[in-house]
């Protein structure tokens, strides 16, 4: 025998009353049969393709989904993660929306075919942008201006308190959407708000190199000139060029095409180290005008490739990713990519950082497996990808919960858990799999592969 509890809510005790007493004449057990089904049926958008993903893969893309969901605010604002113990370490909760974080979930359910809730994100972003065209730090579901600790001035001088990635990134994923659904109606009241003004202010938000002028990184600890963030605004300003041509407006799809040219240019120049045969993580520019270079390996410089800011055959892109995810593999029983060397962010090893650069992180991890997927040339070189895939379903707790970063030597969770974007991380890597495992064995067979495009569904 058993005993079903439930709770109904409502904004009055006869709302409440009419809940539960449908419950008593319908019976528990009918409505948890169709919310089952509903369920089942709302992960499936996406076929499977032909050859089936390992059991516990492709439980986890479909539970990954899920667990978007319950961070999703139907306003919109897409939840870093919300779990109240970090307060316990930090001080504060990430249970607010970053823009950053949100165009990458957004990205994720783009690829899903959740495009209800990717057009409520960018609604939301609409709502709170800045009339200048840059998001803040973050803000809560509400749309209110969250905690920040990025100063408004620095040595006495007036300084943006602001992550220019997280601006970059909502207006890359607002393309990856209209990619996908083609929904001009929806884009037409956005055009202005969330393309024209951001793609304006991240032209004349450069220094006279062509790079972004300083501002905070991802990882919301340096200000400068970050590659992933120079990735993330050439891939803005390139998705503002299309926009601009697609509505007909060629003076604004020249200037964003050409700033995009020359912001590319300008990274080549100025964060590519020739010595080492990679580019830098971080500049700063000196008061003679020339840059400083941080050379800490990063695992953030996947943007390069992700955003598609260099070709995916660049010998440069090749060497920096090759070279950095190699410094970064933590050398443990656990293994994982840390995000950068000697990371102190709930730091365990903290004396031999050659073996465990830092703590592994769940999307750093999932980052190259998607360099071994571009990479891949044949169906076999796909399987140290798919290891990865199935090293992320073995870290994940029985629910399906993914953690920020792990122990690095007994694996258990470490900060958040859920964090929303290790699990729209984990979608993204299972969707380019599929995707380049069709492309080669349609190259395999000589059969017409149907090349599926940046934003396409995955067919069977």
């Amino acid at each position: 025998s058993y005993v079903t509890m439930w709770l109904a809510c409502g904004s009055s005790y006869d709302g409440v009353r009419k809940i539960s007493r449908s419950i008593f004449e319908r019976g528990p057990d009918k409505y948890l049969s169709r919310t089952e089904s509903y369920w089942r049926l709302w992960v499936r958008r996406v076929p499977e393709a032909a050859d089936p993903l390992p059991a516990k893969v492709l439980d986890l893309f479909h539970r990954s989904q899920l667990i978007l969901r319950t961070q999703i605010d139907n306003r919109g604002a897409i939840i870093a993660a919300n779990d109240s113990d970090i307060t316990h370490f930090a001080g504060d909760h990430y249970s607010y929306c970053w823009p950053r974080d949100g165009a990458l979930v957004a990205d994720a359910l783009i690829q899903t075919g959740h495009s209800e809730l990717s057009r409520a994100f960018f609604e939301f972003c609409a709502r709170v942008v800045t009339r200048n065209g840059y998001f803040m730090h973050k803000y809560t579901p509400a749309g209110k201006l969250a905690s920040s600790w990025h100063p408004w001035m620095i040595e006495g001088a007036a300084a943006l308190p602001i992550q220019e990635d997280e601006t970059a990134l909502v207006l890359w994923a607002l393309r990856r959407h209209f990619e996908a659904f083609r929904d001009v109606e929806f884009i037409k009241p956005l055009y202005n708000t969330l393309v024209i003004t951001p793609a304006t202010w991240m032209l004349n938000y450069r220094d006279p190199s062509g790079l972004p002028k300083p501002s905070w990184d991802l990882w919301e600890e340096r200000r400068g000139v970050h590659t992933f963030t120079v990735a993330a605004v050439i891939a803005a300003l390139r998705a503002a060029a299309l926009f601009a041509t697609d509505f007909g407006d060629h003076e604004h799809a020249e200037a964003f095409k050409e700033g995009a040219d020359s912001t590319l240019a300008a990274l080549k120049a100025h964060l590519w180290n020739p010595a080492e045969k990679r580019f830098a993580r971080l500049a700063t520019l000196a008061r003679d005008g020339r840059y400083t270079l941080d050379m800490t390996p990063d695992a953030a410089n996947h943007a390069l490739s992700a955003f598609g800011a260099l070709d995916h055959d660049d010998p440069m892109l090749k060497a920096e990713l090759d070279t950095v995810f190699a410094s970064l593999a933590v050398k443990t029983a656990i293994g994982g990519v840390a995000r950068y060397h000697n990371d102190y962010y709930h730091q365990v090893e903290r004396e031999d950082t050659a073996r465990v650069p830092g703590n592994p992180w769940i999307i750093c991890t999932l980052w190259n497996a998607r360099r071994l997927i571009e990479q891949a040339a044949t169906e076999a070189d796909l399987a140290p990808a798919l290891d990865i895939l199935t090293w992320t379903a073995d870290r994940a707790l029985p629910s399906g919960v993914l953690a920020e970063q792990l122990d690095p030597h007994t694996g258990d969770p470490l900060s958040v858990s859920p964090l929303t974007w290790s699990h729209a991380t984990f979608i993204t890597a299972v969707v380019e799999y599929l995707r380049k495992a069709r492309l080669l064995r349609g190259a395999r067979s000589s059969r017409p592969s149907g090349l599926l495009g940046a934003a396409d569904p995955i067919l069977p």
